[in-house]
């Protein structure tokens, strides 16, 4: 039933969705279940590629038992252990190259309830100034990982991360290293395509292009493996 587990009939029909090559949020869709949960029994079996029902029917009923096995879960994380997630959050951003402040303010959109908070409601929470969200907001805006918006019923602008966050942020990387590739290619005409300049250049702009194209044909193949083709719409709420 849709919002218990998963049956063998359920595993049968997202065996057949992935050989039909539909994306998770359709398979989803025709389930009657979220998109989250199509994902994660897709890639504890196998992924898009080796999924198979009965497999996943077997190695469900022993991670079952395992289970029982177990002593029960703990109970959820409280407000202390949210802080220490987020602040973990935000080091490894930091260590991605986004500013200190920036990285706060991305952290705590992304462990945010509906993943959407206005200026205020930033500035609250990390007790900073406004100016110090307004700066982080267009840093990040500018580098595609969160949009700007405002909900219905809200009179103030939101910041949102939702659901093509990441794929939008990692083609903004992937232009920028073409652009880096292309002024490579430029400098073999400056430097001369003899010159040990100009030979360094050439393979810099190669092996820039040529990782490039992989990195988007990976990133728009794991998008529609999420979106099933369509551009993934910002939604409120974790599923």
């Amino acid at each position: 039933m849709p919002g218990g587990r998963l049956t063998r009939q359920d595993r049968q029909q997202i065996a057949a969705g992935l050989a039909e090559g539909l994306g998770y949020a359709e398979i989803a869709r025709r389930l009657g279940r979220p998109t989250s949960t199509v994902s994660r029994e897709v890639s504890r079996n196998g992924g898009p590629e080796g999924y198979r029902a009965d497999q996943a029917q077997r190695a469900t009923g022993q991670r079952a038992r395992r289970q029982r096995q177990q002593p029960p879960p703990a109970a959820p994380a409280g407000p202390e252990a949210v802080r220490d997630f987020q602040e973990r959050l935000t080091a490894l951003l930091v260590l991605t190259g986004l500013p200190r402040m920036t990285a706060r303010v991305a952290a705590c959109l992304f462990c945010s309830r509906t993943g959407a908070l206005t200026a205020r409601e930033l500035a609250e929470r990390l007790r900073v100034s406004p100016a110090s969200i307004s700066t982080a907001v267009a840093y990040l805006e500018e580098q595609e990982l969160i949009v700007r918006g405002r909900d219905p019923g809200r009179r103030r602008e939101s910041y949102r991360v939702d659901d093509d966050m990441w794929y939008r942020a990692f083609m903004a990387s992937i232009r920028r290293n073409e652009m880096i590739a292309e002024l490579a290619a430029e400098g073999v005409g400056v430097f001369g395509p003899d010159s040990t300049t100009g030979v360094r250049m050439a393979q810099v702009s190669e092996f820039l292009y040529g990782m490039s194209a992989d990195m988007a044909r990976m990133a728009e193949r794991w998008r529609q493996v999420f979106t099933g083709g369509r551009a993934a719409g910002g939604q409120d709420g974790n599923e």
